[in-house]
């Protein structure tokens, strides 16, 4: 694991410190009949679209935690677990992913028959809480997730003293860390990033030699992108001077995955300044593509049909909520939601390989590249 900043580490144990300061403190009162801990609200709610930034802020409202509260008991005891874990682990200079913390706080309270926690999905919030409560990050409280997303391309990454040549990296590529800000780029000869959706595209693309061919950084996300994803894109698109390129299905769940590389999520909307990079364009798959390559005979129909269920679901749903999001008014993006589900047809990025497998990589990105044919 990459060597810490110890300035870092020296800021990041303050600020867990004067949290478990204020919480004596609050024992030691007299006058205090409870004990609390304050986390930024997380829901849509005290979310903030920043038009000019072109992305995603928290707002400043808080939720407080209650010991003396039943329904906050159990929370603020998790919360307390884990901020002492991550103190441990900044003193010692180790580092932990975030399913060993589970399993080493995951445990029946003495006398009680019951686990502090019950799943990782439990420990992954209050570890996102503690981030919110401190304002020192994952990465920061020496927290880290198993590794997600692969780079391919003309670029060397120094890590940690390691020289990475992402050309030599044969057909699996360089597996991108969930912890990135340690990765330092001595050599770019790369003319653009293309973020890719799904594996099996990377597949193609890497066997059609498409990033040696176009001088082109490919990171296939598999899915939702991870964290350290989307800050290694925003950290190559600020420091490199390269456009971003996102090539998803043309569906809403490919959309969103588009949104949040650009504008950032609502789980992490405290660190989009991070995270999101708002100059990324979408290059496809668009709703124009099904006719314009002729692909009305490879789309998919959209799941849950409104008048199957008595009200949309699925797909439908997903369509209108992304609809609704503050981020996705502009009318280009209104247009191609629309014009899906007008259609009721979804398209996937394999959906080219009707044409060939070589199609994607000969043709439609190179197209699309040269014209600039891209949603914004």
């Amino acid at each position: 694991m990459p060597k810490k900043d110890l300035a870092n580490d020296e800021d990041t144990l303050d600020r867990l410190v004067r949290l478990g300061k204020k919480l004596r403190n609050q024992l030691n009162d007299p006058e205090s009949d409870n004990l609390t801990i304050d986390t930024k609200v997380r829901s849509k709610s005290n979310v903030e679209y920043d038009e000019e930034e072109g992305r995603l802020s928290l707002g400043d409202s808080y939720s407080t935690r209650k010991f003396l509260n039943i329904s906050h008991a159990r929370k603020f005891m998790q919360t307390t677990l884990v901020a002492n874990k991550a103190k441990e682990l900044v003193e010692n200079g180790r580092t932990a992913s975030i399913r060993e913390v589970y399993y080493q706080l995951k445990h029946s309270v003495p006398g009680l028959d019951e686990n502090t926690f019950e799943d990782q999905d439990e420990s992954n919030n209050v570890v996102v809480d503690i981030e919110t409560a401190t304002g020192a990050i994952r990465e920061d409280l020496h927290l880290f997730a198993e590794p997600k997303g692969r780079l391919f391309g003309p670029i060397k990454i120094n890590d940690s003293g390691d020289t990475i040549d992402a050309m030599s990296m044969g057909s699996a590529g360089m597996a991108i860390p969930s912890i990135v800000d340690h990765l330092e780029f001595e050599e770019n000869n790369a003319d653009f990033i293309l973020v890719v959706e799904t594996s099996a595209m990377v597949n193609r693309l890497v066997e059609e030699d498409f990033h040696e061919e176009h001088n082109a950084i490919i990171i296939g996300t598999g899915g939702q992108p991870a964290r350290g994803a989307r800050r290694l894109i925003n950290m190559m698109h600020n420091e490199l001077d390269l456009p971003v390129y996102v090539f998803t299905d043309g569906d809403p769940w490919g959309y969103y995955i588009y949104s949040v590389l650009k504008s950032g999520s609502m789980s992490l909307a405290f660190q989009s300044d991070r995270l999101a990079t708002p100059d990324a364009k979408l290059i496809g798959m668009t709703m124009e593509d099904i006719e314009a390559y002729g692909l009305e005979h490879v789309t998919e129909d959209l799941k849950g049909k409104p008048e199957d269920s008595g009200g949309p679901t699925k797909d439908y749903k997903r369509i209108h909520d992304v609809m609704d999001y503050e981020w996705m008014q502009k009318e280009e993006w209104q247009k191609q939601l629309e014009l899906m589900l007008d259609k009721g047809v979804r398209v996937e990025q394999q959906a080219l390989a009707a044409n060939s497998l070589e199609f994607v990589a000969n043709q439609y990105l190179p197209e699309k590249i040269e014209n600039e044919t891209f949603l914004d």
